[in-house]
């Protein structure tokens, strides 16, 4: 504890990467080279570190969530994404991160095909 509130360790590419690893079939992939981490499921994105290292990007569920979230000071608009998805920079609270995250997931998740869920899922479609 520092000054009576628990430390709460800021965000890494370490962290993203840790929480990822534990969502069933999330993959890793570097499609453009560079160290660029994009987190996928059924081949597609739910959550990216680009290059520079300054954050991760995940989906929202909206347009209007995003800006609520950026309003509210949660993120910030992701460069080179839809309007749609957030970039949480370094130093976000880790269980901020690991709801983001988690929620960008389920989003990318629950879009695709009633077969690749069923896949992913180990035969049971959720």
């Amino acid at each position: 504890m520092i000054g009576g509130a628990a430390h709460i360790a800021p965000m890494t590419r370490e962290t993203v990467n840790r929480i990822c690893q534990t969502l069933q079939g999330a993959e890793l992939s570097d499609p453009w080279g560079d160290g660029h981490h994009a987190w996928k499921i059924g081949g597609k994105m739910f959550a990216m570190i680009g290059m520079r290292n300054d954050g991760v990007s995940v989906k929202t569920d909206s347009v209007e969530t995003a800006q609520m979230l950026i309003d509210a000071g949660v993120g910030i608009k992701a460069p080179y994404f839809h309007r749609s998805w957030i970039r949480l920079e370094w130093g976000c609270d880790e269980g901020e991160l690991d709801h983001r995250l988690r929620t960008s997931y389920d989003l990318v998740f629950s879009k695709l095909t009633k077969k690749a869920r069923a896949e992913i899922a180990g035969g049971c479609i959720p």
